[in-house]
């Protein structure tokens, strides 16, 4: 069964680093992590596909300016299992985001809309939230 959370109003700086720690459903097609201004100003989304979209075992990087998506960016490496517990860090550094991925691995991402602050972040899709931090 698919969930999201929403938390705004977050005024978050570059340096720190956004740690979500999850279950990723036993069923899952895929699940979202997003950061940005707002639904509609994204400058991270974050979308590991097990079957979703045509994609299979893929993860797409992406950003939204006022509801337009951009050019995405696609990574094969896939550390993601159904029916574990995984944690992702995002952090921001101003020009870009770093994810760091369960396997140690990481993911670097332009920071497309040039935000200095991020006041928002979403997960949606198969992945049960047990913990959101900021380091």
């Amino acid at each position: 069964m698919a969930s999201e959370m929403v938390a705004s109003n977050l005024d978050l700086r570059p340096g720190v680093c956004v740690k979500i720690v999850g279950d990723v459903l036993p069923d899952a097609k895929g699940f979202r992590l997003n950061l940005g201004q707002d639904e509609l100003n994204l400058a991270l989304h974050f979308n590991p596909r097990f079957s979703e979209f045509d994609d299979n075992n893929t993860i797409v990087c992406n950003s939204r300016q006022e509801g337009s998506w951009g050019s995405e960016q696609r990574e094969s490496n896939f550390p993601f299992l159904p029916g574990t517990t995984v944690e992702v860090c995002m952090a921001f550094e101003g020009s870009q985001f770093t994810v760091k991925l369960p396997d140690g691995s990481q993911i670097n991402f332009p920071n497309r809309l040039n935000l200095e602050t991020i006041n928002y972040f979403q997960v949606n899709g198969d992945f049960k939230l047990k913990s959101l931090t900021f380091e």
